[in-house]
């Protein structure tokens, strides 16, 4: 090119870009040495390592690699708070990665099966819950409300319903096809009887993974154990009990050979079924299960929520409930039989939260957030009645109508029965209608209106220099609000929406738009993947919200 200046012409060529002639000496290490270099970086270095080569990325998705970062950020922070752990420097260090199943606490199932494990998958999981990033879909499983109520139960991946309309259903969570199979109630009834209305259902957690147990209780005081074949799939009616005059059965829990039963009458009533009987041709048909317990309560109230745990020695039966107490509000009780694994009562014992700082209803008042607006813990008394009870021992969550939720800790043992002290849980923004809480302190909450969903993390419990610190990090729950993104479909079939997410200077806040009224029917549980609540529309439809996390 010629460039003419001050009457002179000068030839210019273009520079010539100079190739490095650099050797990759990456790639002719090992894949044992490429591995250990990549156990030092960090989580999103690791994941940017599929942006350079395939082998690269290969390596990056090794399955130990993931597992130790899980051990490190999920495992190895709660071995930590054990108490006396932190003023012990050499206990301390051996906590680091370790595979002895012994390390990994309650997270020693996903150790035990370590070549069956995804890790990398795991670690996205816990990382989702704890950012509170998730899809939304949305099933419709109902087009009015029924009477009573739709009742929803949720076991691993698997969704039950059960109404007086469309009876038993299963459903998936996943798919275009949602619904799995169903079964009519009433070709299991032996006469016509407007009572004949299901009022509670429960699923066995214990049976086998294709076979899963089912009970019903219905308004007639009548129950049923029904199994749900997943492989069929389809339901099998297992035992019906006759009408009972106590009354509808209000509450039910199911943990083979054990039945738990609550009726209107406040008859608690335990049950066994003998596993080596069988009146029929077919291995479902159970006989007539014999009578434990019964016992007779004039303090229970609603909402209540029964359980059923088992132990190597000893089997426990509890009735989590309201009570209310003399001119002091509401308080909750325990009631808990102890069992021996042959089905012999030992005994059965009662434990009340009244006496740790109830007041009288004219002093009962509710501190309002901080001007942060962080969640925070409460020593103060309620003076309404719970919302809904959740129970999973060793915690006890109540929701308010107030906005809060409360924390009781419980102590059982073989030799005592006690109930700490309520914690308050700030962090909603309008009436909490329903609560689950799981055995290692993760709970989620749901508002009236449907539209607030949170995540807490209330392991431990206890009012330890760790919980406060969280507190005031506005660490104990995550707020999750998905934003509509396509309009929701009639069809049965819910369409996916997404999560976005806002700026919060104490919890993840996700914006949260809706085309219509929506109201939660107090009704939410959760597994390791996703979270699921019954919602219905202000028409009346009844929908099925899947939270997914993976």
């Amino acid at each position: 090119m010629s460039k003419r200046g001050h009457g002179v012409v000068h030839d210019e060529q273009p520079t010539k870009r100079v190739r490095l002639s650099a050797v990759d000496r990456l790639s002719a290490l090992s894949d044992e040495l490429i591995l250990r270099t990549l156990s030092y970086l960090t989580i999103s270095d690791l994941i940017l390592c599929h942006r350079l080569s395939r082998r690269l990325g290969a390596l990056a998705d090794d399955s130990q690699l993931w597992k130790s970062a899980y051990y490190d950020r999920f495992v190895r922070p709660r071995a930590m708070r054990i108490p006396g752990l932190r003023s012990h420097e050499l206990i301390a260090k051996s906590l680091y990665f370790s595979s002895k199943i012994s390390k990994w606490l309650e997270e020693d199932r996903l150790a035990r099966n370590d070549r069956e494990t995804n890790w990398k998958r795991q670690y996205k999981i816990r990382h989702n819950w704890a950012k509170g990033s998730c899809n939304v879909t949305e099933t419709r499983v109902a087009d009015q409300p029924s009477v009573p109520p739709l009742l929803v139960r949720l076991h691993d991946n698997q969704v039950v319903t059960v109404d007086a309309t469309e009876g038993l259903r299963a459903w998936k969570m996943t798919g275009e096809q949602r619904l799995i199979t169903s079964r009519v109630l009433d070709q299991d009834l032996e006469e016509s009887d407007p009572l004949s209305v299901p009022t509670s259902l429960a699923i066995d957690g214990s049976t086998a993974q294709d076979l899963l147990g089912i009970s019903v209780g219905f308004a007639n005081g009548r129950f049923g154990v029904y199994q749900l074949d997943r492989r069929k799939p389809e339901f099998a009616l297992c035992y019906m009990h006759a009408p009972s005059t106590n009354g509808t059965i209000s509450a039910i829990a199911y943990s083979a050979p054990y039945l738990l039963t609550m009726t209107q009458a406040r008859l608690l009533s335990l049950y066994f079924f003998d596993p080596k009987a069988s009146t029929g041709p077919q291995e479902t048909k159970m006989d007539s299960p014999r009578l434990l317990s019964s016992l007779k309560s004039h303090t229970a109230w609603p909402p209540l929520s029964l359980a059923i745990r088992v132990s190597p020695s000893s089997i426990f039966a509890s009735i989590a409930y309201s009570m209310p107490t003399y001119l002091a509000g509401w308080s909750v009780g325990l009631q808990e039989l102890l069992l021996t694994p042959e089905g012999t009562v030992l005994e059965s014992r009662l434990a009340s939260a009244q006496t740790q700082g109830f007041s009288p209803l004219s002093t009962a008042h509710s501190r309002p957030p901080s001007p942060h607006g962080m969640a925070e813990l409460s020593e103060l008394p309620h003076p309404s009645r719970p919302t809904s009870l959740s129970y999973t021992h060793p915690y006890l969550l109540a929701a308010h109508a107030d906005n809060t939720l409360t924390l009781y800790m419980i102590t059982s043992t073989a030799d005592t029965l006690f109930i700490g002290s309520g914690r308050r849980l700030w962090g909603h923004t309008s009436s909490v209608s329903g609560a689950c809480v799981g055995d290692r302190g993760k709970a989620v909450s749901v508002s009236k209106h449907g539209n607030e969903l949170r995540v807490w993390e209330l392991e431990g419990g206890t009012p330890s220099h760790y919980a406060r610190r969280r507190i005031a990090a506005g660490e104990t729950s995550v707020q999750v609000r998905p934003e509509v993104v396509s309009n929701w479909r009639g069809d049965g079939v819910g369409t996916a929406w997404s999560t976005i997410k806002r700026p919060s200077h104490t919890n993840l806040d996700f914006g949260y738009r809706q085309e219509e009224p929506v109201n939660a029917k107090g009704w939410v549980e959760f597994n390791e993947e996703s979270v699921v609540l019954l919602r219905e529309r202000q028409e009346g439809t009844q929908t099925l919200v899947v939270y997914d996390f993976t």
